[in-house]
């Protein structure tokens, strides 16, 4: 596989503030990369530096081998998908999706093969003849990907395309959009502050925070392998668990105390690590907390903690316990027995915890 995009110390700065802060970044052709974090990290911003729609300060971004530094928006072969679909109101919906290629002198027989094309692709054929202002919100954001679509690029840029959307069309545009990635095979570039999209749409995701990229990875390793306590925080709904805790040695492993809001400390092992801090935050998702009646295995420990919330969500039950002064969410079967103010034992999968360092919060393991 050829490399179709690569950003190399990236920065841009408006006056005297930093946006970007040396961004490094690959993609192979036929890859989907989203850049996501909170509102305000940079995402967006370093989009419209791929476009050539921001200038860069200092670094290079080449698309294809070619060095995009000075080249204009309209000579880099990409096609922009916006959050608002900027179309053009007086223009049917089929007149929306030609124009790029009516401008750039494409034959009409030849926009017309590939708006037919398009258009059944993206199952809008009875909107043609209809104007912007006659479409739902799902049904405007099919024909501004069908513009785009039509151009054949290089690269796909999309800036949070679904966000004016409700949750439900936001799925079922998010499905039509991974199932266009896998029949295309194409290249794109998608901007998202839900990280839920980002999970479900990547091959690779790059985690921003405050202008500095905090993890590059598939959605798997971003995930299970944080790589510090920002993404471990950041990725995943719920949240994975962050909890404080004091280390001691234990023969050839470790030994974690846990505080708790009555009682004595939890005590919690792994034998499998040995080199860490005084002070660590132990990371475990809400599902490797489990109920202990209903789990069993040789690498779940178990330990009794208090109940404080019981969250039925259907197939999950979500309970709340205190563990080091903080909120935990152990995430169970919807046919667990536990109940608010109950004293109810807990599995919790050592092998699956991230320990991360109290001090810097960079993982540890």
């Amino acid at each position: 596989m050829s490399t179709i995009l690569e950003i190399k110390n990236l920065h841009k700065d408006f006056g005297s503030l930093n946006i970007l802060n040396n961004i490094n970044v690959t993609i192979e052709e036929g890859d989907f990369l989203v850049l996501v974090g909170p509102s305000g990290c940079g995402k967006s911003t370093l989009l419209n530096c791929i476009a050539g729609l921001e200038p860069i300060t200092s670094g290079a971004i080449t698309i294809d081998g070619r060095d995009m530094t000075i080249v204009s928006p309209k000579d880099r072969d990409i096609a922009m998908v916006f959050q608002s679909y900027a179309l053009y109101p007086t223009m049917t919906v089929g007149q929306n999706i030609t124009f790029g290629m009516k401008v750039r002198g494409i034959e009409k027989n030849d926009r017309e093969e590939k708006l037919a094309k398009v258009a059944k692709q993206l199952q809008i054929e009875p909107l043609l003849n209809r104007r912007p202002g006659q479409l739902s919100g799902g049904q405007r954001q099919r024909v501004a990907m069908g513009r785009a679509l039509v151009r054949d690029p290089k690269l796909f840029l999309f800036d949070e395309p679904l966000s004016n959307l409700d949750a439900k069309l936001r799925v079922e545009m998010r499905t039509e959009i991974k199932k266009l990635h896998q029949n295309l095979n194409a290249s794109m570039v998608y901007v998202t502050h839900d990280q839920i999209e980002a999970m479900t749409l990547a091959t690779k995701i790059v985690v921003m925070k405050g202008g500095v990229v905090q993890q590059i990875g598939t959605p798997s390793e971003i995930y299970n392998y944080p790589s510090n306590l920002f993404v471990a925080d950041f990725m995943g709904s719920p949240a994975m668990n962050l909890i404080p805790a004091r280390v001691a040695k234990n023969g050839k492993g470790t030994k974690f105390m846990i505080a708790r809001s009555h009682g004595e400390p939890l005590i919690l092992f792994d034998e499998h690590i040995t080199k860490l801090p005084e002070n660590v935050v132990l990371g475990l998702r809400p599902e490797d907390i489990g109920d202990a009646k209903l789990r069993k295995g040789d690498k779940l420990q178990i330990s009794t903690c208090s109940v404080d919330v019981v969250e039925p969500a259907g197939a999950d039950t979500y309970v709340l316990i205190n563990l080091g002064g903080k909120e935990v969410t152990a995430r169970l079967q919807a046919e667990t027995a536990a109940q608010t103010g109950m004293e109810m034992e807990f599995t919790f999968n050592m092998d699956k915890v991230s320990y991360f360092d109290a001090q810097t919060g960079q993982r540890l393991n």
